[in-house]
Formats: structure tokens, C-alpha cells, sequence
């Protein structure tokens, strides 16, 4: 069981960003921190630096519920350019030599794309964040090193073509998908120029949501720069495990006990493997399973961790 410690008693919550195109996830974490004046900020799903959209940002006591979030769906919209290869699958990436794709017709590419759809098995690129033997993938591939990453199973459950625009030999095609956690948009966008016998890459990819955060929910980076009390924009702790968990609200006499690791026993009706657990204050005092009919606990979370902003 993860217990609280003194002196964790900062504000916390969810900051959902927009990330900028040319900025890694770590980047935006790095400005996150001096926008809340702490150390302990840290993001959930990452983003390439091409890519743009919707990231989630754990502050203080947020940091510790990113590990159990449940974000397996997210949803983008992206190009794919086919007509040439490139060595990172995006981009970013060296192309290869170019093939005129301007006979490819929106029949043959919805052909290829029924294949891509469902339960598949993909091979990410070689310079995904994916570890093999304690380094990342792309930083073997900066060194020189032959990356080979096996395929693994992932779903896609929604793969539309929003347009289709042709620019000399190549194709721009823009995308829509909703798909599983640990699926690569620019893995499908190289599969998708492989098949065709064109090349293809992906030229540009934003996340309009993952899990239940959606991009209408999302603030820029320089506003929360600009704000002189960022936390109006913070979600709290309480607010997110209703987003997320089944919730059960505690008794003044339960939520003492919890907050000192004394077992209370499960609720009643619930089934769920995870459940939320919110004081009398309305405020998160541990995430739980249960064991022997009773709450094992999780993570337990100080109380009068609500920002400023929402006293």
C-alpha cells in the first residue's frame, strides 16, 4: 500500500495541455513546473514532437494517480503522405526516393485500410520510446544500432479518410482513428505505403482525446503561463476519479481511517476491480481494491490538497 507522507499537503491536480508542434512531452513537462512552482509534475501518454493535442499533466499528488489511469482509447486525426518512405515513419525523418502516387484512388486506399482496421498486429517504428534491453529504441537507432521490434497486438477501432489531396506525385490523405493504447498512427501510415507499393509517412498527428480527456478540455501553455493563478485551470483529484472510477462517498468516521490505512470493508454492489474513495470533504482519500470483502488500499492521499483557486 502507498501511503501519504507529511508535507505532501500542495495543492494537486490534472492540468490538461495542448502540446505545441517541436516540443517533446519532457518539454512541456519542464514548463509545467515552473508554471506551478514545483518539481513534481509528470505527463501520461506521451507525444512525439510532431505531434499535437491533448496531454494529460499530474501536479504534486497528481503524479501519483498517472500510473493507475485507465487511458487505453485515444483518439487522433493525422495525414498520412504517400509517395515516399522516410526513416522515422513521420516527418522528421530522412525520405527515401520518391514514388509518383497520384493513380492511387480512394478505393484502393479504403482496400488497405479495412486490413488495418480491428484486432491487428503492428510493428511500431524503430525509433518509438519502446525499451529493448533498458534503452529506448531511438536512442539505439542514434547510435547505429539495427532496431528490430517485434509486432505486437493492438486494435484499431476507427480508421475513416476525412479528404484526399493530391500535390504532384504525392498523396496527402487525412485521417480519423480512435485505437488502443500502444498503437503507432505513423506504423499505419508506413503500412499503408508499403501495401499500396508508394511509400508512405505521416506528416502531421494531433490527439483530440485520450481516455475521458478531451481536447475541448485542454488549455495552451502560454495561457497557463500568462494566468497569474494557473491553478483556476487544474482539475482536482475528486473530479478525475469521477471521471475514471466508480466512486463511494465516505462516512467523517471512515475517511479518518482510511487516511491512517485502517481496512473499512468493500461497498456494497460494487464489482468494479478498482473503486475511488471520497471524503466527507469531497475530497480523494484513496484509490482501492478489495480483499477479503474489505478495501485494500492502493494509494492514500492527504486531505487539503485542493488548489487555491477551488477553496
Amino acid at each position: 500500500m502507498a501511503t501519504s507522507a507529511e508535507g505532501m499537503k500542495a495543492p494537486a491536480g490534472f492540468a490538461l495541455v495542448n502540446k505545441p508542434a517541436g516540443l517533446t512531452s519532457h518539454d512541456v513537462v519542464a514548463r509545467a513546473r515552473r508554471v506551478f512552482k514545483t518539481r513534481k509534475v509528470g505527463h501520461a501518454g506521451t507525444l512525439d514532437p510532431m505531434a499535437t493535442g491533448v496531454l494529460v499533466l499530474g501536479v504534486n499528488a497528481g503524479t501519483r494517480l498517472l500510473g493507475h489511469l485507465s487511458l487505453s482509447d485515444k483518439r487522433y486525426v493525422g495525414t498520412i503522405r504517400l509517395g515516399a518512405t522516410s526513416s522515422t515513419d513521420d516527418a522528421e525523418g530522412d525520405l527515401g526516393s520518391v514514388s509518383d502516387s497520384s493513380s492511387v484512388s480512394v478505393a484502393a486506399v479504403e482496400e488497405v485500410l479495412a486490413t488495418l482496421r480491428g484486432e491487428i498486429m503492428q510493428r511500431p517504428s524503430s525509433v518509438s520510446a519502446i525499451k529493448i534491453d533498458g534503452q529506448r529504441a531511438y536512442a539505439r537507432v542514434r547510435n547505429g544500432q539495427l532496431v528490430e521490434i517485434p509486432e505486437r497486438k493492438i486494435t484499431v477501432y476507427q480508421l475513416d479518410i476525412i479528404g484526399m489531396v493530391r500535390e504532384g506525385d504525392f498523396t496527402d490523405i487525412e485521417v480519423s482513428t480512435k485505437v488502443s493504447s500502444g498503437t503507432y498512427i505513423r506504423a499505419i501510415a508506413r503500412d499503408l505505403g508499403d501495401v499500396l507499393g508508394v511509400g508512405g509517412h505521416l506528416t502531421s498527428l494531433r490527439r483530440t482525446s485520450i481516455g475521458p480527456f478531451s481536447q475541448d478540455m485542454c488549455h495552451d501553455l502560454e495561457d497557463l503561463e500568462a494566468l497569474d493563478d494557473p491553478w483556476v485551470n487544474v482539475l482536482p483529484l475528486a473530479k478525475i476519479s469521477e471521471m475514471i472510477w466508480p466512486i463511494f462517498t465516505l462516512t467523517k468516521e471512515e475517511s479518518s481511517a482510511v487516511r491512517m490505512g485502517q481496512r473499512i470493508a468493500w461497498p456494497e454492489d460494487f464489482v468494479q476491480p478498482m473503486i475511488a474513495l471520497i471524503d466527507s470533504e469531497g475530497e480523494l482519500a484513496a484509490l482501492a481494491e478489495m480483499r477479503d470483502s474489505s478495501c485494500s488500499y492502493i494509494a492514500v492521499f492527504p486531505s487539503g490538497v485542493r488548489s487555491p483557486s477551488s477553496l
